[in-house]
């Protein structure tokens, strides 16, 4: 491509909230944890190897219909933002711990592959965590 000799219109949008194609057979609920499980594509929150944090669901999306193949539907994702989330014997200790995908709804400080989704900026109860997420986002996971 040459440089520019003209004004270019680069259709900005906010980045806040981004939009993925989701994987066959997945159900992601709003509010859960998403993530690419290393298809390119979003799909509820899990450690499996290989996966990225992608951000939390806006709103349900359910690709599980009988011969749905991937991307036929898609899930706005929030990008940045605090979020209350499970998170098994929280303590005023973990204000400032990074923390990583358990599952859709659930983080901890300790998992088998360390998906990192942010750092608990408060404690709301012995189960219960404030998460900021800012940061913890892979900008290059899914097809977009």
């Amino acid at each position: 491509m040459t440089a520019l000799t003209d004004n270019l219109e680069a259709k900005r949008q906010d980045g806040e909230i981004i939009e993925y194609p989701v994987l066959a057979a997945e159900v992601i609920y709003k509010g859960a944890l998403v993530v690419d499980k290393g298809t390119g594509f979003a799909a509820a929150g899990d450690q499996s190897a290989s996966t990225k944090f992608l951000g939390v669901a806006v709103e349900k999306s359910d690709n599980s219909a009988s011969g749905a193949s991937d991307g036929d539907t898609k899930v706005r994702v929030y990008k940045t933002g605090v979020f209350q989330y499970t998170m098994p014997s929280a303590a005023d200790t973990d204000r400032g711990v990074p923390v990583y995908v358990r599952d859709d709804q659930t983080v901890d400080s300790s998992v088998t592959n360390s998906v990192f989704a942010g750092y608990v900026v408060d404690i709301v109860s012995s189960s219960l965590v404030k998460l900021r997420i800012d940061g913890a986002v892979d900008e290059k996971s899914a097809t977009t």
